[in-house]
């Protein structure tokens, strides 16, 4: 962005360059659309620029497009090298080129680049080298030329410069003579025509000056001012609102001109243009100015009502005070204070820059006190008379002065000093100081007279002081007086009426309960803002700052707030200052110079503003675009809402609003219904995307609002997203089919199911009645079973019966051999005390041994019985012993039979009459003789065979 600098206002230029909107250096035609794009004839092709993003559309042959414009049908007709056609959005929104070549014989569709395009009525005309097309009801017809050099408008009539026949004009489809070629001078060329007033045309050549067409003759319209060479080479003209013009030129920039020829202005290259070599110049909607240069874009904010002032000599110092004396704009600053001439300018920006200074260092305050222009310096206060300070009063440094009345109706002045606060009367011949107002001691830098002339002042940390005329002390008022704060506290006069702005907005004093309150007044226009600044212009329009913002109470119907954001963070903080002189000038201080509003020209540029929606694309394809942005309308009709596949449920949004001298303050809203659940905050963000969207219904809104809080109307794009091929109407029908299908297969699955259960049912139960059957027989069968068993268990007892006593008579036999072997011991015990007595034996000792021997006798017997009782019960095992082995002898047998009774070693001595050891030697002669392993026990093989005899 550069500023240029032949008034003190400093206009805005923004330079756009061929980096930035990425076509061909050459820009040749400007155009606008009804939507606010801007359109350039561009040696890429048409550029297009919607004041967030530049595109371009080539034309099919890739050649350089040198004119265009709009038709009564809205299309856009262009045209290069062998082609012309048109450019008209299609169904989707994008712009889309149709040739209109083939509607030319084919003996001239070769024709060199096409420089003019000019409509009349609903006729569109094409000017070559040497061919001028003209297309109408979709016929084009051909005029040819030995050399077309211009063609153009007067009012409502087309002409023509045929470089034979000199100016001519279309009329009942031909072209007649205006002015013959030999009434025109040599080398004449027209660049441009443009409307001057009703029945004359400004036109532009390039050497012969700027000429008035009127009827059928030419006159010069020469130029005066700024040592202007009258007769360069211009390239176009445009009539601004004002009703001046502004001229291109091919080598100078541009230039402003009165009716009268006069220029008011050149700006050039120093003035903040990329280059003066200007092909085309446009006002556009906004009554700013585009211009196409040989390389880049620029665009001078003519209309802006916001306008720097800081020229050179200002050094960029911080702007404290302005105030307009005598035909003379004083601006206070931190390094001195300069004086401008004014002359009869409505708008002081426009005030030429002959800024001068008239003296140096720090100037807080300027006021007009009556007849005097007074200054508050760190020095002192000092009268503005002629072109110097004059010393007033220097005990110290002084904020600012405030008329009063003092006693009888003297008129006084009240000055805020470092200290407190100084009277001074004001006498015709100078100011009489008058000594302190009261004991007070604070800085008062803001100071405000009552009606009942008491003096009011406040310190932004200590609180706010009110100084009574009959009283000798101040009193303090904070928050225990209503206050909201002891900080922050700053009084003004606004409605006559003096007040403090605070943290929560507006307090008044009531003089009754001696406190401060909420002001009723104002409480419904400004409502608890932290403000900072009050200030009333001569239409009762409350100037404020709010943090480091500025804004405007516009009381000129309903009161209404009116922010200013092209001069947010650029006043100057605590600071705080704003002059205004009437709706066209209001000065406000800032941190280099100052900043000057047309308040009327501000007011009358909130205008309705309009959000388009500029284009849609498939964020999952590439060059995938859904929506170009060139509907007729802002909104997209929800009966031709596309339908998307669930693959391209991603979605990118550009969208727009053309306010391009503003475009920096426009704030965008979005919400995408049925899907979002609320407006999006504002930002100045100017896309969106939405990534992995259910399938579903939209309309995707969007609005737009500037510093006026002026809001836009809601631009639309209605659109659907169908659902995965698994969640579409044939899929359900496929899954009402499969699901069908799998009832039937399961009913058919259950019948079958059924019956074979009913089957198995059957075997099952002829199973169980096989069972029973079996179960029956079974326990029949356990029956007869527990019959023999039962049989065989008496058998058995009966068998344990005999066993038992069989024992027992073993049992009885083993006892009375023991008595026999006693017996025998006993005999031998006899016959041996008879042997040893020597003497005749008596025949009665004989009888009773003989007695002795038969019970003898009885006792083989009774063995013999033994043997037979042992057989039975042990299955015959003597038996077989002595069958298996015939080498065993009785006595073996015995000490078998004893073995297999479990007897031990000594009772089986005792049966056998002989002694353990005995007992121990029979047992190893019968191992010998049964052939018995080492490793088997004698017990444990005889009990083997017991128990084979046994089974």
């Amino acid at each position: 962005m550069a500023l240029s600098q032949t008034y003190i206002g400093q206009r805005k230029t923004v330079n756009y360059e061929k980096k930035q909107y990425n076509a061909g250096t050459q820009n040749w035609k400007i155009r606008q659309d009804d939507q606010g794009r801007m359109y350039f004839a561009n040696n890429e092709g048409v550029l297009v620029f919607d004041g967030a993003y530049w595109q371009l559309y080539p034309l099919p042959n890739k050649t350089i497009v040198r004119s265009l414009e709009f038709g009564a049908d809205k299309k856009l007709y262009v045209g290069g090298q062998d082609e012309i056609g048109y450019f008209v959005p299609a169904k989707n929104g994008q712009l889309t080129f149709t040739s209109i070549k083939n509607l030319i014989p084919k003996a001239d569709q070769k024709f060199s680049d096409i420089w003019d395009v000019v409509t009349l009525g609903k006729d569109v005309f094409f000017r070559s080298q040497n061919k001028i097309f003209k297309y109408s009801n979709n016929k084009i017809t051909v005029y040819q030329s030995f050399s077309w050099l211009f063609l153009g408008k007067d009012h409502n009539r087309l002409i023509a410069h045929d470089a034979q026949k000199g100016i001519v004009v279309y009329r009942n489809n031909a072209w007649q003579t205006l002015i013959a070629n030999n009434e025109l001078p040599k080398g004449f060329y027209i660049t441009s025509t443009s409307g001057f007033d009703n029945n004359q045309s400004l036109v532009t050549t390039t050497k012969d000056g700027l000429l008035l067409l009127s009827g059928n003759a030419f006159k010069p319209l020469p130029l005066k001012g700024f040592g202007i060479n009258g007769y360069q080479q211009f390239s176009g003209a445009v009539r601004l609102n004002n009703g001046t013009y502004l001229i291109s030129t091919f080598l100078n920039g541009i230039y402003q001109i009165d009716k009268s020829g006069n220029v008011i202005e050149n700006i050039g290259k120093k003035e903040g243009l990329q280059n003066v070599n200007v092909h085309s110049i446009y006002a556009d909607a906004g009554n700013n100015v585009w211009l196409g240069l040989d390389n880049g874009i620029d665009f001078v904010a003519y209309n802006n009502a916001v306008r720097h002032i800081n020229p050179s000599v200002f050094n960029d110092g911080a702007g404290f005070s302005a105030a307009l004396f005598k035909n003379n704009l004083n601006l206070a600053l931190s390094n001195g204070t300069y004086r401008v001439p004014v002359d009869g300018t409505k708008d002081l920006s426009y005030l030429k820059n002959e800024a001068r200074p008239i003296a140096y260092g720090q100037t807080w305050h300027l006021d007009v006190v009556g007849s005097r222009l007074l200054a508050g310096k760190d020095d002192g206060i000092f009268e503005v008379e002629q072109d110097k300070f004059v010393p007033v009063f220097n005990n110290t440094g002084y904020w600012l002065f405030r008329p009063m009345t003092g006693k009888g109706g003297t008129p006084l002045l009240a000055a805020g000093n470092y200290y407190g606060v100084r009277l001074f009367e004001d006498t015709p011949a100078k100011l009489a100081d008058k000594g302190d107002a009261a004991k007070f001691y604070e800085s008062a830098r803001f100071l405000e007279v009552d009606k009942q002339n008491n003096i009011w002042a406040s310190h932004p940390y200590r609180g706010v002081y009110k100084i009574s005329p009959n009283d000798s002390m101040a009193k303090t008022y904070a928050k225990e007086q209503g206050l909201p704060s002891a900080l922050n506290n700053f009084v003004f006069k606004i409605k006559g009426q003096v007040v403090i702005a605070t943290e929560k907005g507006i307090y008044e004093y009531n003089a009754t309960a001696d406190r401060f309150r909420p002001s009723p007044q104002f409480k419904d226009v400004f409502g608890t803002r932290s403000i900072r600044y009050l200030q009333e212009d001569a239409s009762g329009n409350i100037w404020f700052v709010e943090g480091k913002s500025l804004a405007v109470a516009d009381y000129s119907g309903k009161p209404t707030i009116i922010n200013i954001p092209e001069l947010d963070n650029q006043i100057l903080s605590g600071f705080e200052n704003v002059y205004p002189i009437d709706a066209n000038n209001i000065f406000v201080g800032s941190e280099n110079g100052f900043y000057h509003i047309n308040y009327a020209t501000y007011k009358h540029n909130i205008r309705p503003l309009t959000a388009y929606i500029r284009k849609i694309k498939i964020i999952s394809v590439k060059d995938s675009t859904l929506y170009g942005g060139f509907a007729t309308n802002a909104s997209k009709s929800t009966n031709n809402a596309p339908a998307l596949g669930y693959a391209y449920n991603s979605l990118h949004f550009d969208y727009s609003s053309p306010v391009f001298e503003e475009q920096s303050n426009v704030e965008y809203s979005y919400l995408l219904e049925g899907f979002d659940e609320q407006w999006s905050a504002w930002s100045k963000k100017s896309e969106k995307d939405y990534t992995n969207l259910p399938a579903g219904n939209y309309k995707f809104k969007v609005k737009a609002r500037n510093h006026h809080n002026n809001e836009s109307s809601v631009a639309v794009y209605a659109f659907s997203i169908n659902p995965p091929w698994y969640q579409s109407t044939w899929a359900y029908l496929v899954y009402i089919c499969l699901i069908a299908g799998a009832l039937y297969y399961f009913y058919l699955w259950q019948e079958r199911r059924h019956l074979a259960r009913q089957q198995q049912q059957l075997i099952l139960q002829q199973q169980k009645n096989e069972e029973e059957q079996r179960q029956t027989a079974y326990l029949h069968q356990l029956e007869l079973e527990r019959s023999e068993k039962e049989l065989a268990n008496l058998k058995n007892e009966k068998l344990q019966s005999e066993i038992e006593y069989k024992t027992s008579e073993l049992a009885a036999s083993g006892l009375n051999l023991v008595q026999k072997k006693e017996f025998l011991l006993k005999l031998k015990d006899e016959l041996q005390k008879l042997q040893k007595s020597g003497d005749v034996v008596p025949s009665s000792e004989i009888k009773k041994i003989l007695r002795l021997l038969n019970e003898e006798h009885n006792i083989n017997e009774e063995w013999e019985q033994f043997s037979v009782h042992f057989d039975k019960v042990h299955a015959g095992f003597l038996t077989v012993v002595k069958e298996r082995y015939p080498t065993v002898n009785q006595q073996e047998l015995k000490l078998c039979a004893y073995l297999i009774m479990n007897l031990s070693s000594k009772e089986i001595a005792q049966l056998m009459a002989i002694s353990v050891r005995g007992v121990e030697i029979s047992r190893y002669r019968l191992r010998k003789k049964l052939q018995i392993p080492t490793e088997m026990n004698l017990f444990e093989f005889l009990f083997n065979i017991q128990r084979e005899l046994m089974k």
